[in-house]
C-alpha cells in the first residue's frame, strides 16, 4: 500500500475513534458507489452525519480542509444523497462536516472538526 493511502487510512480512524468518544456512533465506512466515496458516516444524536477526512503529515502544503474545494462539497452532497437513498436513514436530518488530522502517526494527533460544511 502506498504511504499515502496508508496516512489517509490512519487519519480516518484517527477521526472514527475522536468522533465515537464524543458521542457519534459510526454506522458506515468507506462506502463506495460509482461516483466515489464517503469516508464515515455516522449518527449525532437523531443527525445522520456524513463527515470527510482530510489527513497531512505536516501543513506544508496548507491545512487538511484547503483541499475541500466546492466541487468537493457538491460531490460529497451527491454522495450522502445515494447513500440515503440506498440505506433509507427515514426521517433523520442530514449534516456534511469535515475532519482534519495531522500528524496522524504520533502518539497525539492534531484533529479539528467543522460541522455543515455542505
Amino acid at each position: 500500500m502506498a504511504q499515502k493511502d496508508e496516512l489517509g487510512r490512519r487519519g480516518e480512524q484517527v477521526a472514527a475513534e475522536w468522533l465515537q468518544e464524543r458521542g457519534y456512533r459510526l454506522l458506515d465506512r468507506n462506502w463506495r458507489c460509482p461516483s466515489g466515496e464517503l469516508d464515515l458516516i455516522l449518527r449525532d444524536g437523531a443527525t445522520l452525519v456524513f463527515a470527510e477526512v482530510k489527513t497531512r503529515s505536516s501543513f506544508e502544503f496548507g491545512h487538511p480542509f484547503e483541499a475541500i474545494t466546492s466541487t468537493k462539497a457538491a460531490r460529497l452532497r451527491r454522495l450522502a444523497a445515494a447513500w440515503c437513498r440506498e440505506r433509507g436513514p427515514g426521517s433523520a436530518e442530514v449534516r456534511i462536516d469535515a475532519v482534519a488530522v495531522t500528524d496522524a502517526w504520533t502518539e497525539r494527533p492534531l484533529v479539528e472538526h467543522l460541522t455543515g460544511i455542505a
